[in-house]
């Protein structure tokens, strides 16, 4: 039996880290309750850098 090196699977956070967050996860991720994450991530939409940024201030 051989390796076939060809087939490699794509990592599942490649396709995870596309698009904007789900709510309950950014809100239990940064401690927040889910209406201050639902408006992070509808005003930061996909950009999850800024929405982390926006996410730890809130939690402090």
């Amino acid at each position: 039996m051989t390796n076939d090196t060809t087939k490699k699977a794509q990592p599942a956070k490649a396709a995870v880290t596309d698009g904007p967050y789900d709510v309950i996860y950014f809100a239990k991720k940064h401690r927040i309750s889910n209406e201050d994450a639902k408006d992070i991530i509808e005003k930061h939409g996909a950009n999850r850098k800024e929405a982390d940024k926006a996410g730890r201030r809130i939690s402090v």
